[in-house]
Parts: structure tokens; C-alpha cells; sequence
């Protein structure tokens, strides 16, 4: 019998065995109703039945040793909803393989001893069985591991638009005990304290918040206007200074540093690569902004002499949750980048038409260069 004609008239038979191999499998797979642990199960079996009989071209063959999906949720594949409900219903990915590597060995276990001589046929059916069955576990797997994703960055999202609240008492708290006439040195330096643990906290939000955005599919909102550069370097360099009291900031202008920006995102580029650097500084010696206006473009460079970052590091700086490995480290000041910082710069540097690179060596020290092309000159 060829094995898509086995497939077809064995199914339920086939599910049965599979289903009381995928209970082993642990929670939530033990716990939840026959339905719901069937649920594309069979669709599945039919849409491989289908798979070996059908007619391949040798491009469609290609796709499949590579691991390309065949369909998207959208498309109502079977697998691809499987993949979907079981990552929502709690499963592991782990569990999920083991699933599709339970239903690959019961079809063949129940199959071949009903082959009494093994042919050319016999072994085509099994090539284009286990194809597909690969092919649908790759679709799974890759809507399994989309929607984890998804999931993952609506609950950062929330999170971190949750925190703003108690942020803002916080920041108000250390403000208070700063501006009460009757407090003490002591507590003004609590005050102080909070307040710069406050402004950290929320720059980190912040990041948390565009991460999130930009990962759900959102766009980066920019807001353009008149803007000089030239002030919002320097209200990015108040702000790095309250959270970095023992790091001395340099601000260096020339040019015209007047154009169409949006302040607050790049207010976020300047405070985030100044934060960066304050972290990586050697000590006794400042970070250098440098603000530059040429023709066609404002340049900022945002300099510091400290530990030199690895080519490595440098190919993989801009990625998201990445933490910076730099050479010869000897400072113990504690970071507080969640690995965002850096991605968020070139997200919004990019958005603006401009580009954000970095150069690191003993000599020159860290320097990214932030380059914004003027509006005129971008149209």
C-alpha cells in the first residue's frame, strides 16, 4: 500500500498512538483536553498524504533541503496554526519537535511491516514523506517561534510603559527631600541620588519602550521642526551629567547647527551615546561631544578614552540586547544598558536620513560619529 493511501485510511488509528505519546510529554500537553491537544493534528497527516503524491519541481525540492516555509498563518496551513496554538497553550519548542518526531516514527512504525519487499516506490514514498513532514515541522516551528516573539515584546512593552508611573513618584520623592529648606546635607544627597537612579531608570524605559515598538511593527515617529543642535547636545549633557556626576562632559560647537529634526528622538541619540561613554570612560579623562554644522550635514561625535571595544564587538554594536565587550576593562562602575541603547540611536538616527558609525583604538579612543544631512540637502 503506498504510504499516502496508508496515511489516509489509518488516521485515526495513527493519532490515537501519537496522542498517548505526546501525554508523556509533560505539562501542559498532560493537562489539556484530547480536542485541544489534537487540534491540527489530522489536518496535518492529510495535508503530508497529500505532499508525497503531489508533483514537485526541482526548485520546490530546493526550498525543502533548505528549510523554507511553504506557507504563513495567513494562508490557513495547518502546521503553520499548530505552531501558533501550541506556543499560546504553553508548550516548549522542545515539545513541539518532539510531537512531529513521535507522528514521523508511528506512521513508519505502523507502515513498513506491511511492505513485504522494499522497492523503488517503497523508498521514493519515504523520501517525500519525511520532506514532508520536515516541511510542516518547519512551519510550525517558525510560527511557534514568531509568536513567542510577538509575545515576548507586547509584555516588554507593557512593562515598560507601566514602570513610568512609579518613575515619575520616584524622580518628585528625590526632588522633594533636594528643595526642603529644613533637610540636611545628608538628605539632599539622597535626594540627589534618587533622582539621578530615577533619570537612569527612566533613559532605560525609554529604550525598552521604542525596542518594543520598532519589534511589533510599529514605525519610528518622528516629529520634525527647527531645532539647534547645539542646545540639545548641551540639555544631553546636563542630563548624562546628574547620572554620571563623577565623569566630566566637554561640549564643542561650530558651524551652522540649526535644521529640521526632531528634538526629543534626537535628544534620546545624544543622552544614550553620552550614558554609553560615561560608562566605558577611564578616569580622568572627559567625553568630548563635537558638534559640527558642514553644507550638506550637522556631524556629532561623541568621543572617549577608555577600554578599546574588539572588531568583534564593533561588527555587532548596533544589535539589539547586545552587552559591549570592551578589552583591558578596569573601571567597576556598574552598567545599566540593557542593550538597547545603541540599537535606539540607529533606529532614529536612520529614520532621520543620517547615519551612526564607531571607530575604537588606543590612540583615538571610542568615537561614534552621528551624521544628520540637512533637509534641503536630503530632497
Amino acid at each position: 500500500m503506498k504510504l499516502s493511501d496508508f496515511i489516509n485510511t489509518h488516521i485515526e488509528q495513527i493519532i490515537k498512538q501519537w496522542e498517548s505519546i505526546a501525554r508523556t510529554l509533560g505539562a501542559p500537553a498532560n493537562q489539556i483536553s484530547t480536542i485541544a491537544l489534537r487540534d491540527h493534528i489530522k489536518q496535518i497527516l492529510k495535508d503530508v498524504a497529500s505532499d508525497i503524491v503531489s508533483t514537485q519541481s526541482p526548485h520546490q525540492q530546493t526550498e525543502k533541503l533548505k528549510g523554507t516555509p511553504e506557507s504563513n498563518v495567513e494562508d490557513g496551513s495547518a502546521a503553520c496554526t499548530h505552531g501558533v496554538l501550541r506556543q499560546l497553550s504553553g508548550f516548549s519548542l522542545a515539545q513541539l519537535t518532539a510531537e512531529y518526531r513521535a507522528l514521523r516514527a508511528i506512521v513508519l512504525r505502523l507502515w513498513l511491516p506491511q511492505i513485504q519487499q522494499v522497492s523503488e516506490e517503497t523508498t521514493y514514498d519515504m523520501v517525500r514523506f519525511n520532506e514532508a513532514i520536515d516541511q510542516a515541522l518547519t512551519e510550525s516551528v517558525t510560527t511557534f517561534s514568531d509568536q513567542e516573539t510577538r509575545t515576548r515584546d507586547t509584555f516588554l512593552a507593557i512593562l515598560g510603559h507601566d514602570l513610568r508611573s512609579p518613575l515619575a513618584t520616584m524622580a518628585m520623592a528625590g526632588d522633594s527631600l533636594i528643595r526642603q529648606g529644613e533637610a540636611t546635607d545628608g538628605v539632599r544627597r539622597i535626594g540627589a541620588r534618587v533622582v539621578r537612579s530615577a533619570a537612569t531608570m527612566n533613559a532605560m524605559v525609554n529604550d525598552l519602550l521604542e525596542y518594543a515598538r520598532t519589534q511589533l511593527g510599529g514605525k519610528m515617529p518622528i516629529v520634525m521642526r527647527q531645532v539647534d543642535v547645539k542646545e540639545v547636545c548641551q540639555t544631553a549633557l546636563d542630563d548624562a551629567s546628574a547620572a554620571h556626576p563623577e565623569c566630566e562632559f566637554v561640549l564643542e560647537a561650530s558651524g551652522e547647527l540649526e535644521d529640521q529634526f526632531d528634538s526629543d528622538r534626537l535628544l534620546q541619540v545624544f543622552s544614550n551615546l553620552m550614558n554609553n561613554a560615561a560608562q566605558y570612560c577611564a578616569e580622568g579623562h572627559p567625553v568630548t561631544i563635537v558638534a559640527l554644522g558642514e553644507p550638506d550635514a550637522i556631524t556629532v561625535k561623541v568621543k572617549n578614552l577608555g577600554p578599546v571595544i574588539p572588531s568583534s564587538s564593533l561588527q555587532v554594536i548596533f544589535t539589539p540586547l547586545t552587552q559591549l565587550s570592551v578589552e583591558g576593562q578596569v573601571h567597576t562602575r556598574p552598567s545599566t544598558s540593557l542593550g538597547l541603547g545603541l540599537f535606539i540611536a540607529r533606529q532614529i538616527t536612520e529614520a532621520h536620513g543620517g547615519t551612526i558609525s564607531v571607530v575604537s583604538d588606543e590612540v583615538s579612543g571610542t568615537v561614534f560619529t552621528v551624521r544628520l544631512p540637512r533637509v534641503k540637502a536630503s530632497q
